[in-house]
Formats: C-alpha cells, structure tokens, sequence
C-alpha cells in the first residue's frame, strides 16, 4: 500500500516536471537555455520509461534524445545565432 502511494507520487512529479519543462522549452528566447532544458526533459522521459518498466526504451530515450539530439542541436546553434528574434 505505501509503495503504491510512493510509487504514484513519484510518477505525478515526474509528469510535473515534465510538463514544467515543455511550457519552458516554449517560452524561451535564449536557444541554448532552450537546448538544455529540452534535455532535461529527455532525462526525465528516461525516467518515466524506466519507473514504467522499459529499461530498453528509456535507454533509447537516453542515448537518443538526450545524447544525439542535444549535440546535434548544439552544432546548430553555435553555427546560427543563440537569441532567437
């Protein structure tokens, strides 16, 4: 019973927190802050995964999202400008 409480309150914080950040992702100005905060929220979507069982999908969602993607965006900013107009 305690570990179903423990176990459901960490999945609304999660769900929180990603929420907060794909608000924050949407409202920022500053690319690289953007980056960063899209990458957090890979890492927590990695977590979600692995709390929910799917050890290969969160480590998909590691390597993935947070890894390539965020390099990948990394390169375009710094080829580009960092303040979006």
């Amino acid at each position: 019973m305690r570990s179903d409480m423990l176990s459901r309150a960490f999945d609304i914080t999660l769900l929180l927190l990603l929420v907060a950040c794909a608000i924050s992702v949407i409202r920022m100005k500053d690319l690289l802050a953007a980056t960063i905060v899209f990458s957090t929220y890979s890492l927590i979507m990695c977590l979600i995964w692995q709390h929910r069982g799917a050890p290969d999908v969160a480590l998909t969602e590691a390597a993935v999202g947070a890894g390539v993607t965020t390099v990948l965006f990394l390169v375009a900013i710094g080829r580009t400008t960092r303040v979006e107009k």
